[in-house]
């Protein structure tokens, strides 16, 4: 198993380039990997909610994973996505990733089945039991109405490979509660590009960001900092990128940060359904701001 507890820093969830006729765009993918690492990331995280995970074919997901994995080359980590709301299936995804070449395993909490906390554990468990690599814990209820609480938390902990969390609940005062009862060196990972700095600020050691899909430099600078104790120049950083941290929400995820990387040249704009294309009215205020930033 693949020693990643001393993971720290900025990773990327990576979008998933679709050609116009929507097979998986492997030129798109290497310009993204090369784009990022280039960029000063830490890690990479593809397969995701980001990566449109849930309208891809396993063969699809798998052969994203390979390709990452391949092109990236040992150059910076990559985290696979494995998640769903069926254990048995998430077992089979998680072991087929492990095979891929991932180091590690993101993994989000079931969804639209509603689990009580202790099915959230044993899920995790069954998960962790059949594979050998670290597992990050995706905790995202927006998304999945489905929240961990601190203290299954607390017993996730203590399964040797599941070495940390992705928090994305919004809950500041859930995630200094976890924080104050995990293992120090169990990792937790902002999940919303707002949310970074309060968070590492209570114990966090990183993000794994939509943002720096488009700006990974400066999304690893503002986590550098922020672990220097350097909150104020971290702020500077994040003041400047607000504005398009909420247009890449304005409409669902991914949406606006791949029509935006679309408007950069690294990918062609394309979604599968049941995402379509942006408001045209929300793609200019988008391209008016990534003009502002000098992105295009």
């Amino acid at each position: 198993m693949a020693d990643l507890k001393g993971l720290r820093g900025a990773g990327t969830a990576l979008v998933t380039p679709f050609t116009s006729d929507d097979h998986i765009d492997e030129a798109a993918i290497k310009r993204l990997v090369d784009f990022q690492i280039n960029g000063g990331i830490d890690f990479l995280v593809p397969c995701g909610t980001t990566g449109e995970s849930a309208t891809l074919t396993i063969e699809e997901h798998l052969h994203v994973v390979e390709l990452v994995v391949k092109h990236t080359a040992g150059r910076v980590p990559v985290i696979g996505g494995a998640g769903s709301n069926d254990t048995a299936y998430v077992v089979t995804l998680a072991q087929e990733v492990a095979k891929a070449g991932a180091d590690a395993l993101l993994s989000v909490t079931p969804y639209y089945n509603k689990p009580s906390q202790e099915g959230l554990f044993q899920h995790y468990k069954k998960v962790a039991e059949a594979v050998d690599l670290p597992i990050i814990v995706y905790n995202v209820p927006g998304r999945t109405n489905c929240n961990i609480l601190p203290d299954t938390m607390v017993k996730l902990a203590e399964i040797d490979n599941i070495i940390g969390v992705k928090e994305a609940s919004g809950n500041i005062a859930q995630i200094a509660e976890i924080g104050m009862k995990v293992p120090e060196d169990f990792i937790i990972l902002s999940g919303d590009d707002p949310a970074t700095i309060p968070i590492i600020s209570v114990g966090g050691v990183g993000v794994i960001s939509v943002l720096s899909n488009q700006v990974p430099g400066e999304v690893s600078k503002i986590v550098k900092l922020c672990l220097e104790n350097k909150y104020p120049e971290a702020r500077k950083i994040q003041k400047k990128y607000i504005r398009l941290t909420a247009l890449d929400f304005i409409e669902t995820n991914p949406v606006p940060v791949k029509t935006s990387l679309s408007m950069m040249g690294l990918m062609e704009e394309h979604f599968r359904l049941p995402l379509v294309n942006m408001k045209e009215s929300n793609k200019a205020l988008l391209k008016q701001e990534m003009k502002n930033l000098g992105l295009i």
